[in-house]
């Protein structure tokens, strides 16, 4: 199957039970997504896109952290591509080690972003609190606050790599898109 449009990602969330401050959640990660993407080359920009669309689609089904391997469960029964099944999958922060997986009770499986769509969109995420732009340092706040601290150095050097590929760093976007940045799909589809 091919990649969905923003308007089929939109109604996947929808089928899937998502609350409409989720679906609010995901075109805010995707406006931090669109970018990054204007400045680093090399993505699959469609993926990326429906990626940050789709990555919190598990929210449907369960809060925790389990709700990344939900959703890839879902995405995957969707039918839609395997490398967006991968997206939901490895989302959370910069990755899940193995030890965080174990810790987690998560199934075993590899949960740290490797491709350039899935690091765009993982960032993108932590970048984002609820409906937010934020800088990359609030994440790492929380992730060190619960004591996670391969986690919060994990999302430290993908901000650093992800910078360098953008030229600068990306805590800029909040200044560049606004806090609150205005969602044409929300509107078109009058979400809000």
């Amino acid at each position: 199957m091919s990649i969905p449009t923003d308007r089929e990602c939109i109604e996947y969330l929808i089928d899937a039970g998502c609350k409409k401050r989720v679906i609010i959640h995901c075109c805010t990660v995707r406006a931090v997504a669109d970018e990054m993407l204007t400045r680093i080359p090399g993505a699959n920009k469609d993926l990326v896109v429906a990626g940050a669309l789709l990555h919190d689609i598990g929210r449907a089904k369960d809060h925790s952290i389990m709700h990344a391997y939900y959703g890839s469960k879902m995405v995957e029964e969707y039918g839609l591509p395997s490398e967006l099944v991968e997206i939901v999958r490895k989302h959370t922060g910069a990755g899940l080690d193995d030890e965080d997986v174990k810790e987690l009770g998560l199934p075993p499986g590899d949960y740290i972003p490797t491709t350039l769509e899935e690091k765009i969109v993982a960032h993108a995420d932590n970048m984002v609190s609820d409906n937010r732009v934020v800088v990359h340092d609030h994440s790492v706040s929380k992730l060190t606050n619960k004591g996670a601290f391969r986690g919060a150095d994990r999302v430290e050097l993908l901000h650093m790599e992800l910078s360098d590929l953008y030229g600068q760093d990306l805590d800029i976007i909040p200044k560049k898109i606004g806090e609150y940045p205005k969602l044409k799909i929300v509107d078109e589809l009058d979400l809000e």
